[in-house]
C-alpha cells in the first residue's frame, strides 16, 4: 500500500490533466486520472456512463475509483471534477492531507473555465447550457474543494508552466524530486 505524491482536485476545465501530467513528468512519477480508471472498469466513456446509466451510477463507480487510487497509486493523482461530491471521498482526502499528503485545489474562474471547456461533448455534466452549468458547479463545489485542499492554486488566465511550478513548490521538502 502506498500514497500519491499529490492529489489534484478542481472543477472541469481547471487544468487537472494538463497540470497533473506535467507535474508527474517533472517528478519522474506516473500520472493517474480516476475518470480514466472508471472508463477502464466500465468499458465505456464517462459521457456514455452518464447517458446510459445516469449520474448516480457513475458517482458510485467514481467513489470506488478514488478509494482504490488513494490506496495504491504512488504518483500524481487527478480526480474527476465531481469526486468531492462524495462524503466518503472527501473523508479519505481529508485524512490523506492530515497524514501529510498534498491535495491541490486547482481553482479556476468562470471565464477561463468556459473558454477551456468550450462545448465539449466529453463533459456530460455541463449539459445543454455549459456556461450556466459551469457557474453553478463552481459555486456549489467551491466549499467542497476547500474542505479537502491543503493548497489552492489559481489556474485562470495563467500559463500552464507557471501553474506547474507553483504546484511543485507546494510539495513538502523531500517529495520525490
Amino acid at each position: 500500500m502506498s500514497a500519491p505524491l499529490l492529489v489534484l482536485v478542481g472543477p472541469p476545465a481547471s487544468g487537472k490533466t494538463t497540470v497533473g501530467t506535467a507535474v508527474a513528468t517533472a517528478l519522474g512519477a506516473p500520472f493517474r486520472d480516476t475518470d480514466t480508471d472508471v472508463e477502464a472498469v466500465a468499458g465505456t466513456t464517462v459521457a456514455d456512463l452518464f447517458i446510459s446509466y445516469g449520474e448516480p451510477h457513475f458517482r458510485a463507480m467514481e467513489e470506488q475509483a478514488v478509494a482504490r487510487a488513494l490506496a495504491e497509486h504512488a504518483g500524481v493523482l487527478a480526480l474527476g471534477g465531481g469526486a468531492v461530491l462524495s462524503a466518503a471521498s472527501r473523508q479519505l482526502l481529508v485524512a490523506y492531507g492530515r497524514d501529510g499528503g498534498t491535495v491541490v485545489h486547482l481553482d479556476v474562474d468562470l471565464p477561463s473555465a468556459a473558454k477551456r471547456a468550450g462545448l465539449a461533448r466529453d463533459r456530460p455534466i455541463l449539459g445543454v447550457n455549459p456556461r450556466a452549468m459551469l457557474r453553478t458547479l463552481l459555486e456549489q463545489r467551491a466549499p467542497l474543494y476547500a474542505e479537502v485542499a491543503t493548497v489552492v492554486v489559481s489556474t485562470g488566465g495563467r500559463d500552464p508552466q507557471d501553474v506547474v511550478a507553483e504546484v511543485l513548490a507546494a510539495l513538502p521538502a523531500g517529495a520525490d524530486r
